[in-house]
């Protein structure tokens, strides 16, 4: 199986999703999208193919989201995909394809429905177990 995923190493998040990513045996197209951000295209596909609203993909929290009033719910979805491609921190990340189809990883979990299988365990960083003993999910 092929995947993408759009990562920041410095998000804890990402770097679980990442790690489950590489649990399922896949290494991935690792693109650290703050240094090479998608083109606008590019940013409109994962979005829609996720499923979301590029309100829903932008990311608001450790960001300059109210500073530059991205709150105002009179802004289109043209204004709003300018601004996460000015400053791609504003862009929620981690997103994952793969042949499966397209997440927004959060949480981290998610990944799992874009994922072959996994049997063996998982836990995330802080030690939380995301696959049990038998295989299983817990969450």
């Amino acid at each position: 199986m092929v995947a993408t995923i759009y990562h920041n190493p410095a998000c804890g998040t990402s770097r679980n999703t990442l790690a489950m990513i590489r649990h399922a045996g896949i290494e991935p197209t690792i693109i650290e999208y703050l240094r090479c951000p998608p083109s606008r295209k590019r940013l409109v596909d994962l979005i829609s193919g996720a499923g979301l609203t590029v309100r829903q993909a932008i990311r608001q929290k450790d960001t300059p989201y109210l500073e530059r009033g991205l709150d105002d719910p009179m802004l289109s979805d043209s204004a709003l995909l300018e601004a996460m491609l000015a400053e791609p921190i504003l862009i929620n990340r981690p997103f994952v394809q793969t042949s499966a189809g397209i997440r927004l990883c959060r949480p981290s979990e998610r990944v799992l429905d874009l994922l072959p299988p996994v049997t063996r365990p998982f836990s995330k960083e802080d030690g939380m177990m995301v696959i049990d003993q038998g295989g299983q999910r817990i969450f």
